[in-house]
């Protein structure tokens, strides 16, 4: 296989992909490598996004102005990079508005990357599952132009925007994103509220999952089982945000009432 081939099935790469590819051809020889990545910059076949990863340019395009997809770059920042909270929302094609600024979840750590107006911030998988050997817990795979990508679920994605909202824009910006999946399997769902063990992330799951009972076909019962998972005492579903709220009593939880509301759809 010539370079040229690897280049037209890999849009993005890594130095470990290169590598591989010129072992298995024969040529698996650190000055090879460097040769012909300096080659193919000159050329402007290749583009650097950070060190060890490259985005790729087809032939006859400008890498200037060549548009680079950011979820494939995401992907690759890290070995075990998985597109997460907004920015999986975003590749499934539900999110209400697109950011500049995309999540990949690892366990290693890495400085964020601007890129063309975008950033790549890495999250640390919860503690709660690395205790449990869980990260890869409601993780499905895709491969889009010779990258293997790896991202989080519905049912994982509506519990990890409700854990950690600030990875995923307003609230506004959570629940229409939300609305717009038509189906979560509440089992998975459950399981894996259980798994974060957060009280309060149960109950504002639980809140979501009752004013789209009808719509989503969620039975009382897995209600009442996210119920023995709320908090004991109230919490604040906004730390500090203590006007403008409104108790829940069946969740524990003190609501916005712009939430409750929903009143950004009066705007409309």
């Amino acid at each position: 296989m010539k370079m040229n081939d690897f280049l037209s099935r890999h849009a993005v790469f890594t130095l470990d992909d290169l590598d591989r590819f010129l072992v298995h051809s024969g040529s698996g020889n650190t000055n090879t490598r460097k040769d012909l990545l300096a080659h193919y910059r000159r050329q402007g076949r290749i583009i650097p996004v950070r060190r060890g990863l490259y985005a790729v340019v087809p032939p006859g395009s400008s890498p200037d102005t060549y548009p680079v997809n950011p979820y494939l770059l995401a992907a690759r920042m890290t070995g075990d990079s998985v597109l997460a909270y907004h920015t999986a929302l975003e590749f499934h094609g539900k999110a209400y508005s697109m950011h500049t600024r995309h999540y990949y979840l690892s366990k290693y750590k890495s400085l964020p990357v601007r890129f063309r107006g975008y950033e790549f911030k890495r999250v640390r998988v919860p503690p709660s599952l690395s205790s449990k050997g869980k990260e890869m817990f409601g993780v499905s795979h895709r491969v889009q132009d010779g990258v293997e990508i790896r991202l989080t679920d519905f049912e994982r994605c509506l519990v990890d925007v409700m854990d950690r909202p600030d990875l995923s824009g307003s609230w506004e910006e959570i629940w229409r994103s939300l609305e717009s999946v038509e189906f979560f399997d509440p089992d998975k769902v459950i399981e894996y509220v259980r798994l974060l063990e957060n009280a309060t992330t149960a109950a504002k799951v639980g809140l979501f999952l009752e004013q789209h009972k009808e719509n989503l076909m969620i039975s009382d019962d897995y209600l009442e089982s996210l119920k023995k998972l709320r908090p004991r005492k109230p919490h604040y579903m906004i730390r500090g945000m203590r006007e403008n709220c409104s108790m829940v009593k069946d969740w524990n939880l003190i609501v916005p009432d712009a939430i409750l509301e929903k009143s950004w759809e009066e705007a409309v």
